[in-house]
């Protein structure tokens, strides 16, 4: 069976999955959840609005509630990208 390519963010993978977009890999100790809450209509085309980004661990052992590091609201994909690469960076790098 081919390994399957995913679109990578500056080498991380995303999966997109209706309006949820997950980003990073699921074997490292955190991955990124995007979440878009709202759009608009930009020339035709539906854009995101408002979209929570949330820093997720992905250790097996920690409690559900515990399991956000982070969450934070930004206005529009391009900023909710740059704050996350930044987290998943910085997060990764520590364990």
């Amino acid at each position: 069976m081919a390994k399957e390519q995913y679109l990578t963010y500056k080498g991380y993978p995303l999966v997109r999955n209706g309006k949820t977009i997950y980003y990073g890999n699921a074997y490292d100790p955190f991955v990124i959840m995007i979440q878009i809450a709202t759009t608009r209509e930009a020339a035709g085309v539906q854009i995101a609005d408002k979209v929570i980004v949330q820093l997720i661990n992905t250790d097996p052992d920690v409690r559900p509630r515990d399991k956000i590091a982070k969450k934070s609201e930004k206005k529009g994909l391009y900023a909710a990208m740059d704050i996350a690469y930044i987290w998943l960076s910085r997060a990764n790098a520590q364990k």
